[in-house]
């Protein structure tokens, strides 16, 4: 319960921070929207105030036109027709420039047209005075001045100018609210994820904080428990290492005990062996009338006497069971001697030290040539990792595999046996692969246990070579399994730490 509800803790914050990032995310993408709208907006209020500025510089111009035109019929300083020339030139540009500006409103198109008409209407009037005052026809274009007052073309012009700047007014009025609405939401949204961030932070800080004390907690109860366990496992370690002990103890005192009667049922089967002649050569000479002792030629022996009928077949059946018990003796003796040695290696210390295994293989395939070469058989040893490990136990393994390898390859068939290696992971993988015979998949455990054995038994052995090698390999913190099919061959892979660590109280 605690698990799911940690999970569900763990869900509901992912899925919070996600949505506040996600969040975060429309909210900056909104801000940049309005940013962009805000731009615009304040470009088109930029662009209506530069309308309103040409209009404004359209009638400066036409005024400073008309200004000129009077002081040139006043003084006739040709500065003041210079001063003319210069601003009714710039009139019409002027209008143009404005007429590009106003290209998207309809309603100033019209406007600028008829505001176009009226100006140039009026620079024809100026002009027509500025021309008088050329030909020094003063008193003529005075009187035009005097008698035109404000003309028709200036109502236009000054009724046209003031309905353009009065749409120019309302666009402006229209723009800026809009300008000023887009900041204000801009604003608004820029205040709201400041404030939303500062929530997400403070909520980010409560769930890290809630995190930190529950994985404080946890760590506490990990470390409590680990420490449980580390006493369990002390307390077991104990148990296992005095049950070990007792086992090795009992099956050495077991074995050292068989051995004695062992050793009497073996003296008096051999005393009951040499008694066998002396019973069946009476039993012959009570059988047989008047028997006469044969000198054997060349010596001074007698011949014995000869059995027939049922004494000549107890006396066979005697020997084939004397036969049976001598072999069932002898297959005892190799057992309790198996035994002995396996307890008295379960009780040996190891003593790693640095191992050149390739040599070490080495090694052990020169003592094995011999067989090799009766089996027509190559061992191959590949490059193979060092270990620190012990040297005996190294040998016993791989003399055994290999020895195992010999025995059993496929008659008629040249014998090919590979040692290979690699490391991993501060493990060396040891692997001896050969040609021979295999072994059925469903024995492949069986093949480990004690004293017991898979496939034909037409070789020699009592079953414990496998059993005793998994049992190095495993006191050593490796491990040992193979890979086997009929009539396939067979791989036998064993994994051994490229370090052997002795634990004080673990290696017995």
């Amino acid at each position: 319960m605690e698990d799911k509800g940690a999970r569900q803790r763990t869900f509901w914050q992912i899925a919070l921070l996600s949505a506040g990032f996600a969040i975060l995310i429309a909210i900056g993408a909104m801000a940049l929207y309005l940013v962009n709208v805000a731009r615009t907006e304040a470009g088109w209020v930029v662009h209506t105030i530069e309308a309103e500025n040409q209009i404004s510089r359209v009638l400066l111009d036409i005024r400073r036109a008309e200004s000129a035109a009077r002081g040139l019929l006043l003084t006739q300083n040709p500065q003041f027709l210079a001063e003319y020339d210069r601003a009714a030139a710039e009139v019409l540009p002027a209008i143009d420039t404005l007429a590009s500006l106003t290209i998207d409103n309809p309603t100033q198109v019209r406007n600028v047209a008829a505001f176009r008409d009226a100006s140039a209407q009026r620079l024809r009037e100026l002009q027509a005075y500025v021309d008088l005052v050329k030909r020094n026809d003063l008193t003529t274009a005075a009187d035009m001045i005097r008698r035109s007052g404000p003309s028709e073309t200036v109502n236009r012009i000054r009724d046209t100018s003031t309905a353009m700047l009065a749409e120019e007014d309302r666009l402006l009025a229209q723009r800026t609210a809009a300008a000023d609405r887009s900041r204000s939401f801009s604003a608004i949204l820029t205040i709201s994820g400041a404030a939303f961030i500062v929530l997400l932070g403070g909520m980010s800080i409560f769930l890290v904080r809630r995190t930190s004390r529950e994985r404080d907690l946890a760590n506490q109860q990990l470390r409590e428990t680990n420490a449980n366990l580390e006493a369990m496992v002390d307390e077991r370690t104990a148990d296992l290492r005095e049950a070990n002990e007792e086992i090795q103890r009992f099956a050495y005192i077991v074995s050292h005990d068989l051995r004695s009667p062992l050793v009497n049922i073996m003296g008096f089967t051999s005393e009951l062996d040499e008694l066998r002649s002396d019973i069946f050569n009476r039993i012959a000479s009570l059988a047989a009338p008047a028997p006469q002792p044969v000198a054997l030629a060349g010596s001074g022996e007698q011949a014995e006497p000869e059995l027939n009928g049922e004494d000549k077949r107890l006396a066979a059946d005697f020997s084939e069971a004397l036969d049976f018990i001598k072999s069932s003796i002898a297959k005892m003796d190799r057992l309790i001697t198996a035994i002995l040695n396996l307890t008295r290696e379960g009780r040996r210390k190891f003593r790693p030290e640095p191992i050149d295994m390739r040599e070490l293989l080495s090694g052990i395939s020169a003592t094995v040539a011999h067989q090799a070469l009766e089996a027509d058989a190559k061992i191959t040893i590949e490059t193979l990792p060092d270990l620190v490990s012990d040297r005996l136990a190294m040998e016993q393994i791989f003399s055994n595999l290999i020895d195992n390898a010999l025995k059993y390859l496929r008659p008629g068939v040249p014998g090919r046996i590979g040692v290979s290696g690699r490391r991993k992971l501060g493990f060396a993988i040891f692997e001896v692969s050969d040609n021979g015979r295999g072994i059925d998949p469903k024995d492949h455990q069986r093949i480990f246990e004690l004293f017991r054995r898979a496939g034909t038994q037409d070789k020699p052995g009592q079953g414990i070579g496998l059993a005793h090698v998994r049992t190095l390999v495993r006191r050593m913190g490796g491990s040992m399994h193979v890979e086997s099919a009929l009539d396939k061959g067979s791989t036998f892979i064993v994994t051994l730490p490229i370090k052997l660590v002795i634990k004080e109280g673990l290696e017995s």
